[in-house]
This record gives C-alpha cells, sequence and structure tokens, in this order.
C-alpha cells in the first residue's frame, strides 16, 4: 500500500528549470515527467507480515520498522533540504525502529554538486526511534570512498559520519534491541559488492566484505532476528531462522513498468518488493537515483513494515 508523502512537493524555481531542461533533453513528456518529476516524489509503501511460522519471534509482539535506502546525496536531485523533509517524514511515522539500508554517497556523474558527509550525516542523526536507528552501508559507500578502496577496508567516510551522530553502522554483527516482549536481534551485513576491481590482490571481480555465517552467529540460537543487507542477492542463502530480511541497491529498476524492470543493477531473483522463500524479504525502491538520473513507475519511498502479531503477509 502507497501513500503520497506530503514532503517535498511543492514547485520551487529550480523544480520548474528541471522540469523544463527534462522536456527539452527528452523531446517527450513522458522523459520530462521520469527526469523532472518522479525523482522528486515521496511514498510510504507498508508491508504487513506475519513471520514464517519457522522463524522465532514473540507471541504478541508487532514492530513497526521504517526503512530509507538508497539516498544518494547530491544536488539537486537529494539536497540537504530534501533528505530533511525525509527525515521529518520518517520521524511523523512514529516506527519504533528505523533503520537505513546503505548507499548514501551520491552513485551518478549527472549532479550539479556532490554533498558530503558533513552535511548529509548530521541531518539523519535526527532520525529518531524508542528502539534506535542502525544502519549497514552500500556498496557506493564504498566504491566512492578511495582510501578505503585503497586499504580493502574500513573505516569509511560514510561509516564514521553516520557514527559520530548517533546512527549505530553495523557491519557483520548483530545487537540485540529490548522489546517489550524481550530481546529482538537486529543484524547488519557488510556490503556484498565492497571492494571494486581492477587491482591485483581483486582480480576482475568485484569482492565482498560480507560474512553471513559470522552475523547469524552473534546471535544466540533460538533469538528473533531481523537482518540488514544492502543488496538482496544474499537472502537465497538466509535461513529461515531470520524473520525478516531488508534490502534495497535495485531501486526497483528505477524504471518499472507493469511490475517488470528492465534493467536491474543485480541478479533478477530479487528486484522488489516482498518476497517470501524460507524466510521473509522486503526490496524498497530506495530513495534517490543511480547511474542514471530518471525514475519512471518506482517513485522513490520510505517503507514501513508491520512485523508481528496480526499480521497477513
Amino acid at each position: 500500500m502507497r501513500e503520497e508523502g506530503r514532503g517535498y512537493r511543492l514547485f520551487t524555481r529550480r523544480r520548474v528549470l528541471q522540469g523544463v531542461g527534462a522536456v527539452v533533453l527528452s523531446g517527450a513528456s513522458t522523459g520530462a515527467y521520469a527526469t523532472g518529476i518522479e525523482p522528486f516524489r515521496q511514498v510510504v509503501t507498508r508491508y504487513a507480515i506475519a513471520p514464517n511460522p519457522a522463524a522465532p519471534w514473540p507471541a504478541g509482539l508487532r514492530l513497526r520498522i521504517a526503512v530509507l535506502t538508497d539516498i544518494h546525496a547530491c544536488e539537486p536531485w537529494m539536497s540537504v533540504e530534501r533528505i530533511a523533509g525525509l527525515v521529518d517524514a520518517a520521524n511523523a511515522l512514529q516506527a519504533d525502529l528505523v533503520v537505513l539500508v546503505g548507499d548514501f554517497v551520491a552513485g551518478q556523474r549527472y549532479v550539479t554538486r556532490y554533498v558530503p558527509a558533513a552535511e548529509w550525516a548530521p541531518v539523519l542523526g535526527r532520525l529518531t526511534a524508542p528502539l534506535g536507528v542502525h544502519a549497514v552501508l552500500g556498496n557506493h559507500d564504498w566504491w566512492e570512498d578511495k582510501d578505503a578502496q585503497k586499504r580493502g577496508a574500513g573505516p569509511t567516510i560514510a561509516g564514521t559520519a553516520l557514527t559520530r551522530h548517533g546512527i549505530r553502522v553495523l557491519s557483520n554483527e548483530a545487537v540485540p534491541l529490548a522489546t517489550k516482549a524481550g530481546p529482538v536481534w537486529l543484524a547488519g551485513l557488510e556490503d556484498q559488492l565492497a571492494l571494486l576491481p581492477g587491482r591485483r590482490r581483486y582480480g576482475h571481480k568485484r569482492v565482498g566484505l560480507h560474512d553471513l555465517p559470522k552475523t547469524l552467529a552473534a546471535v544466540p540460537d533460538g533469538a528473533p532476528m531481523i537482518l540488514l543487507a544492502h543488496e538482496p542477492d544474499i537472502f537465497a542463502r538466509v535461513p529461515a531462522r531470520v524473520a525478516l530480511t531488508l534490502s534495497g541497491h535495485t531501486h526497483g529498476g528505477q524504471v518499472r513498468l507493469l511490475g517488470w524492470s528492465p534493467v536491474v543493477p543485480s541478479g533478477r531473483r530479487y528486484v522488489y518488493g516482498h518476497v517470501r522463500e524460507a524466510s521473509d524479504l522486503v526490496i524498497s525502491g530506495g530513495l534517490g537515483l543511480s547511474i542514471a538520473p530518471i525514475r519512471l513507475g518506482v517513485p522513490p519511498e520510505i517503507v514501513v513494515v508491520e512485523l508481528g502479531a496480526g499480521a497477513v503477509a
């Protein structure tokens, strides 16, 4: 279920100019909409999920989780002011838990200014929830950090900035959340595409820094668990004991027509929305833009998952 967001619908002079420019460049109304209007929309997409019976989950517990992912901070597409509006919208949802599922930095060349972490991180630091605000990093948070790429390891600029502003960044680790029904564990997987090819030690393939066995081992046997993983591809290996996996990365393809995405920056098995296999997966379409400044049929979204008692998948 989607709800149109109230934030960021005002047509500023900049927005109008962007729309006009899009018309000129595309030569078609569809192109103008896809570059000048839909990227600036804001919707709330809701899912109600009862965990698979194989997943341990406290009887009677229902958690509301707000998911923000793929912000890709840059102007004109995702300015600090727009991020602030997203923070206000997320806080208004009164979620029990807020999670950020990676790709905070810009992932494209078509920008008028790259917004540094020193500007976007303090704004995200205003997110609030009773069970806290937690994050994992995405591929672009690694790819655009030259020093981290040289080291082949963190810390990253994005991760350091988030931590400095009170957001817990999980890297192949898990933390207990103190719910009214007892601890629910939140596990965070490091990025699966973190290191770029081209260096002798990595060959010609992107190398992930994720460690799923280590991450799952951090959670006591029989304990309820939620997993954050930027790329959804790992879900094929996620066991039934995980109540819910939350991912981003795909942007729903950024172009999605009649439920089909022509291009997906990942495997086609997991593209968008709610997937149930051994356990449950929700893939957000994200908020920003990557590679190309276009969205069509998959508007920027904040995802809300109602997980637990009485939910209907």
